[in-house]
């Protein structure tokens, strides 16, 4: 068996160790060392940190990696990522690309695909990128209004420390130990009524059952009552009331003649009158009425 010069041996374990650090290096940056990838190019004005290497998602499921990245320094707003996408991917026409970051820094590249999957980019082809207005673009574009609103905060805080440091509070402060005494008292006091209610509570209830027992049999003998018989009665109460009505309004009767006859109104009253003078003049005069002697002699 000839044997390789030594020469030779070197230079054939320089190209093997050549060619397992390349592989090695595409493996750490996250390079398919066989590539069989669909390569695309995606268009930004702005990458943000994308790199080669930087992972890619569709519908949050990864499909590829950025391969490389082509700065064009006479358009500094045109840069052009190459992405390798599985053999199996397919890229629907109005697709594009959107750079995303976490809270942690790390950067991918997010495909919105497009509506019509049957209508299909071929690789080769070039899409458009953007930026993903995620959690720290929204954050990002919340950095203005924060800035408007810290001399307001610093008013405040200064409004706060000037009345933390009024007298006036830190007496109310040490008045609140006497307030929770007190609303402990109350609260002991509330205690003790609901449990001298829940002893009375039985014979609360045994009241009201008896209360509701009188209410059925009220609405029992209610129920048992000749309600028609009781309105005839009232019916020929009304009707002789009615009648007595009638004949008061009348000339009829004595009390009908009084009410409405004027002359033996007038004349009434004269008797009456009548009838007064003659007891006064009785009461003074008794001899003019009343003759009395032991004789029999009547006096003149």
């Amino acid at each position: 068996m000839k044997k390789f010069s030594k020469e030779v041996q070197i230079a054939l374990v320089a190209i093997v160790g050549i060619v397992i650090l390349y592989m090695g290096l595409h493996f750490l940056k996250g390079l398919p060392i066989f590539s069989t990838d669909r390569n695309y190019y995606v268009k930004f004005n702005d990458i943000s940190g994308l790199s080669v290497s930087s992972p890619i998602y569709a519908n949050g499921y990864r499909v590829g990696v950025v391969e490389d990245i082509i700065y064009d320094y006479g358009r500094q707003n045109n840069i052009v990522a190459v992405i390798g996408l599985n053999n199996e991917m397919r890229l629907p026409k109005g697709s594009n690309a959107e750079i995303a970051s976490d809270l942690l820094g790390n950067i991918k590249l997010e495909l919105v695909l497009g509506p019509n999957p049957s209508d299909l980019l071929q690789p080769g082809d070039t899409i458009s990128g953007g930026l993903q207005q995620g959690v720290m673009g929204l954050a990002a574009g919340m950095v203005p209004q924060i800035q408007a609103m810290l001399p307001k905060l610093d008013s405040i805080l200064m409004n706060v420390n000037l009345l933390l440091s009024d007298p006036a509070l830190k007496n109310s402060l040490h008045h609140i130990d006497q307030i929770t005494g007190n609303l402990t008292t109350t609260t002991n006091e509330l205690n003790t009524m609901a449990q001298a209610l829940n002893r009375q509570m039985p014979s609360l209830i045994k009241n009201a059952d008896g209360m509701l027992a009188n209410a059925n049999d009220l609405t029992r003998n209610l129920n048992e009552l000749d309600l028609a018989a009781t309105m005839a009665k009232v019916n020929n109460t009304l009707q002789n009331v009615e009648q007595m009505t009638a004949k008061l309004n009348s000339n009829e009767g004595t009390l009908g003649l009084l009410m409405r006859d004027a002359d033996l109104y007038n004349n009434m009253n004269a008797t009456m009158m009548h009838a007064d003078s003659l007891m006064i003049d009785l009461k003074a005069h008794p001899k003019r009425y009343v003759h009395f002697s032991v004789f029999g002699r009547k006096d003149k």
